[in-house]
């Protein structure tokens, strides 16, 4: 990822509009360009500063919910990949299952005489 196209991704990053391939990008983008980090930084303070003034939360700690923001974001790209792991393994046991099967009844077939 370019950082022009990680420019154009932090605020659809800081409103969670991100599909699960472009947020594994975008963070691995913002993890080795410190420039473009520095742009999430700059955006995020503005945005969630503004959001945190008009609903009077009081919690100015932007720096730590950018940092949150991101280690749930990394959270979520992890969940997202066991569950795909998870989705080819049991794939993979019920292909080999129904190979199995297949095999048994063509076993009992032939001793039925019927192959």
């Amino acid at each position: 990822m370019t950082c022009k196209e990680a420019e154009s991704l932090v605020m659809p990053y800081i409103r969670n509009e991100l599909t699960d391939e472009e947020l594994t990008e975008f963070l691995a983008h913002m993890e080795s360009c410190p420039g473009c980090r520095d742009e999430l930084e700059t955006y995020f303070t503005v945005e969630v500063g503004i959001r945190q003034l008009d609903s009077e939360t009081g919690n100015y700690n932007i720096k730590g919910a950018l940092e949150a923001a991101i280690e749930q974001s990394r959270q979520r790209i992890q969940a997202i990949r066991l569950i795909k792991v998870i989705r080819y393994a049991v794939t993979t046991l019920s292909i080999m299952a129904l190979i199995v099967t297949i095999l048994l009844q063509c076993r009992i077939w032939m001793q039925q005489g019927l192959l």
